[in-house]
């Protein structure tokens, strides 16, 4: 998978909420991070795997479109910075909730995730 199939397939996972499909993604031993926010990051497919299930689980919001994507490619081949929107759906309201993947990729597989989330677009789809 090249990485334009790649961001499409994660942006599939996420509209689907599949943990399955987002772990699929990944190399056995990827990292998934999220710098802002507080979280602490999953290490290995494994991990991000049941991390996905148990927050999207959890979640009643649910992604009803990603907008806005701007992928941009960086110096280094294996590796782009995607620019997004998730809109979420949460309470009767629609919550937009931009965002930056930075993506790094070897052999067709996510092997790095930095997951950067606007934090108060998060705070307003829990308060929803």
């Amino acid at each position: 998978m090249d990485i334009s199939e790649i961001v499409a397939a994660y942006h599939a996972a996420m509209l689907h909420k599949s943990a399955d499909e987002l772990a699929g993604l990944y190399a056995p031993d990827g990292l998934h991070e999220f710098p802002f926010g507080g979280m602490p990051p999953f290490t290995g497919r494994e991990e991000i795997r049941a991390g996905y299930t148990r927050m999207w689980g959890a979640m009643t919001a649910v992604v009803t479109e990603i907008r806005d994507v701007v992928v941009r490619r960086t110096t280094d081949p294996s590796e782009v910075v995607v620019e997004q929107t998730a809109v979420v759906s949460v309470g009767g309201r629609e919550v937009g909730v931009p965002g930056l993947l930075i993506l790094r990729v070897r052999d067709g597989m996510i092997v790095h995730a930095r997951d950067y989330m606007d934090t108060a677009a998060v705070q307003r789809v829990r308060a929803a």
